[in-house]
């Protein structure tokens, strides 16, 4: 199942002003320097701190697939965390984001009304409360099924029920993503 989580992750990504490195060795240099010592960079991947030097000197350039993907999760969380601050910032106070998944919704609502879920491909931007919601509870280590609320109310007030327009006593559930999507 998708994870709400790794897409705000990816669209932080989408606001970096320069390329995440690529090489093992650009990495390990990029990670030994935000960590301060080889030492900790070791401790952090699970290898030893002789293989963390030999690829900062370039000796050793290609990774086991497992190290390679350690190696470039660590480096994409640490990637310039200034600007991705700055775009959370920006859409947790002004622009909102938006969100486009594909996922069952099914409703809770009216008598007479139906409440089989459905598969719905939906794009909707959220307003800046639902963006800042996201950010917090993401920070705070709230677990998917916190955030898949928070997103699915975020959903209903905005997409369903047209900002308080119309369906008040409305109620929706989100499950079944097959993806989803956040950008700022």
């Amino acid at each position: 199942m998708p994870d709400i989580s790794d897409s705000l992750t990816r669209a932080d990504e989408q606001n970096f002003t320069r390329p995440v490195p690529k090489s093992a060795g650009a990495q390990m240099r990029f990670l030994v320097k935000q960590l301060k010592s080889s030492k900790a960079v070791a401790a952090l991947l699970g290898i030893s701190q002789r293989t963390v030097e030999r690829y900062v000197k370039d000796q050793l350039k290609q990774p086991k697939p497992a190290l390679a993907a350690r190696l470039e999760r660590e480096v994409r969380n640490r990637w310039q965390p200034l600007v991705r601050k700055r775009a959370r910032a920006q859409a947790a106070r002004r622009t909102g984001l938006v969100i486009e998944t594909r996922a069952r919704f099914g409703f809770t609502a009216a008598p007479g009304t139906t409440d089989d879920g459905r598969m719905r491909r939906i794009t909707q931007h959220l307003p800046p409360e639902y963006a800042s919601r996201l950010f917090a509870a993401q920070e705070a280590g709230a677990t998917e099924a916190q955030l898949r609320a928070i997103a699915a109310e975020g959903l209903q007030e905005m997409y369903f029920k047209d900002n308080g327009a119309r369906a008040t006593g409305l109620l929706v559930e989100f499950t079944d993503i097959d993806y989803v999507d956040f950008t700022f």
